[in-house]
């Protein structure tokens, strides 16, 4: 896509995998109660952001990774708002990248080259292909796949490897920015005219 239409980016609640530091990818691990709590301040603050521009959930169209992590978020995020709630289209294109072999392997005991941690990867990490699994190309080729059913306005609720391949792609940030970006839980990333902004659930707004 050369332009792309405005963008809510919800990340999944976080899971005990991923308190753990454990490589999740493509497994289907529920959130723990801290990452249910996550989605739904999430949902009171996207609906502070709908409602401060007079806009509501129909006014937008939502998708979702089918994995269980990203269905519940999403509907504990639309709690938070009036019924009836818009349909969420789950696309298989919204799900995580796959770390192969790793899944379920702690980070620190692989944390070595090439499965380097965010913070410690160069741009080169983006061609990392572990065995059984996916490089950042791949991801990027299902995201722009799905990208091409977006016409309009949208929520998206998905993953952190997901959530970086959008901003590259969006904002135009570099390969080893966004592979070392640590892509928090607990904020609503908005998407339009190039430029990413952040919200924290905390309400102290920032860029």
């Amino acid at each position: 896509m050369t332009a792309w239409p405005e963008l809510y980016f919800i990340r999944h609640g976080q899971t005990d995998w991923n308190a753990e530091g454990r490589y999740q990818g493509q497994r289907d691990i529920p959130l723990n109660a801290i990452g249910q709590a996550q989605a739904d301040e999430n949902g009171q603050l996207l609906r502070m952001l709908l409602e401060r521009d007079g806009l509501g959930t129909d006014d937008y169209d939502w998708f979702s990774s089918p994995l269980s992590r990203a269905t519940e978020t999403t509907r504990r995020v639309l709690a938070a708002f009036d019924p009836p709630h818009p349909n969420v289209v789950q696309d298989d294109r919204l799900i995580e990248i796959s770390f192969g072999i790793h899944e379920g392997k702690l980070h620190r005991d692989i944390a070595d080259h090439p499965m380097l941690v965010p913070g410690a990867r160069d741009e080169d990490f983006w061609h990392h292909r572990p065995e059984g699994g996916e490089n950042y190309d791949d991801l990027t080729e299902r995201v722009v796949a799905f990208s091409a059913r977006l016409d309009g306005p949208s929520v998206i609720v998905a993953h952190g490897g997901v959530l970086r391949v959008v901003r590259h792609l969006v904002e135009g940030a570099s390969r080893a920015e966004v592979v070392n970006w640590s892509t928090p839980q607990d904020v609503v990333y908005h998407l339009a005219d190039g430029r990413m902004t952040v919200y924290p659930a905390e309400g102290a707004w920032i860029d």
